[in-house]
């Protein structure tokens, strides 16, 4: 089987993924971050009543002059109005968000008249009509479409919601991620391997980046590799309803790789499998029924890397967000040499010099095992299949893993 080129890849996962239908309703706090899933209408006009926008003195613009002497005739404050009507000659101390009283159409704030006494001040100038005064509906309207299904709730619009007098919103359900790892090897942290195992971290950083993306993430556990215990795990993952299924390791062919045979056995339609890519080329795709299934590299780097570039578009597309890798030109602080048929992706850590423009240096050892490595870089330099050499200085691609 030829390799796939990334771009390729990527295209046939999404093509494969469509937006999930499932609507829940949350609360205001809880909306943050989630998609809503049908338009966001207002339930009241904002304001309901023409409010002061400053402090000062509600009028009838046509009463003001400098020098004209007006009767206070009360006070208003923010949930509390005066219950009068304003004639003529006359007004009513007022404060910020506290409704205008009736026959009032300006404010003359409080820098620009004078007290004289407690129920008389003298206007230091006029005020044109409609002065600091938010008209009824200035923000929206009762029935007015405030928020388009689709958008991504961020803490503006969930304060707009707020104001809309709406407690829950509907949103989208958030993709279900199931983290499988799989290997005899592989021993969970804080446990006691033998000389012949390791320690499992893949999932950890798999199941973060998934959350991050606003997937809810569920660990399946490490299974050895057995096909029993395979099979059990992979019934755990259709019990659950999950979206996707994430298998790392034991998707190649091999004598102990065992996923592929697992899930093909349970009826996975295999997508594709191989990529043209470094790190991550053993990257399998396919459907189980209704569930996505992602197979990564068993390497830590790769599982990581390829959780980037294929998990997080796909969470991004179920969950109905758009997705735009952090891709952005850097200057090369070293040499690099000429690419093979492979996409690289070379861990590397970034520099932003005075001038704005971003310097990167790759590690100089890139073994796909090295998690202190990766963990240590602020991005990954893109090297397409083929490259020829670049030299230091030149202008290169990278993907940022975090802001600089």
């Amino acid at each position: 089987m030829s390799l796939l080129p990334v771009a390729e890849a990527l295209e046939r996962l999404l093509a494969n993924a469509a937006q999930i239908e499932t609507v829940e309703m949350v609360p205001l706090r809880a909306a943050c971050g989630r998609v809503l899933a049908r338009d966001l209408v207002g339930q009241r006009d904002q304001p309901p009543f023409p409010a002061s926008a400053m402090d000062g003195y509600a009028v009838r613009a046509a009463d003001v002059a400098p020098g004209r002497t007006l009767q206070v005739m009360g006070e208003a404050a923010a949930g509390h109005r005066f219950s009068g009507r304003i004639g003529e000659g006359q007004t009513v101390r007022i404060f910020t968000g506290a409704p205008v009283p009736d026959g009032a159409d300006a404010i003359l704030i409080q820098e620009n008249a004078e007290v004289v006494s407690s129920d008389r001040i003298v206007a230091r100038e006029s005020v044109d009509q409609g002065r600091s005064v938010r008209p009824t509906g200035l923000d929206f309207r009762a029935g007015e479409t405030l928020l388009a299904a689709g958008c991504a709730l961020d803490p503006g619009r969930v304060t707009l919601a707020a104001a809309a007098n709406l407690a829950e919103l509907p949103v989208i359900r958030k993709p279900r991620i199931a983290v499988l790892a799989t290997g005899d090897e592989l021993v969970a942290p804080s446990g006691m391997p033998a000389p012949d195992q390791i320690i499992a971290s893949n999932s950890y950083g798999v199941m973060a980046i998934a959350e991050a993306c606003g997937a809810e993430a569920i660990d399946l556990g490490i299974v050895a590799d057995q096909r029993d215990a395979l099979d059990g795990a992979i019934a755990q993952a259709e019990s659950q309803a999950v979206d996707v299924l994430v298998t790392l390791g034991g998707a190649s062919v091999g004598d102990h790789d065992l996923v592929q045979a697992a899930l093909a056995a349970r009826g996975m339609n295999l997508a594709f499998w191989k990529i043209a890519m470094r790190p991550g080329k053993p990257l399998m795709s396919g459907r189980l029924g209704p569930i996505h299934v992602l197979g990564l590299p068993g390497n830590p780097v790769s599982s990581l890397v390829c959780s980037h570039l294929f998990l997080k578009p796909l969470i991004a597309r179920l969950g109905g967000q758009a997705h735009r890798d952090d891709i952005q030109s850097a200057r090369l602080v070293m040499d690099v040499p000429a690419n093979d048929h492979r996409q690289d992706y070379l861990r590397a850590r970034l520099v932003r010099g005075d001038d704005g423009v971003l310097f990167a240096e790759a590690a100089p050892r890139q073994d796909s095992s090295m998690m202190r490595v990766f963990a240590e870089a602020d991005g990954l330099i893109v090297r397409p299949p083929n490259a020829p050499a670049a030299r230091s200085g030149d202008m290169c691609e990278v993907l940022r893993l975090r802001p600089i």
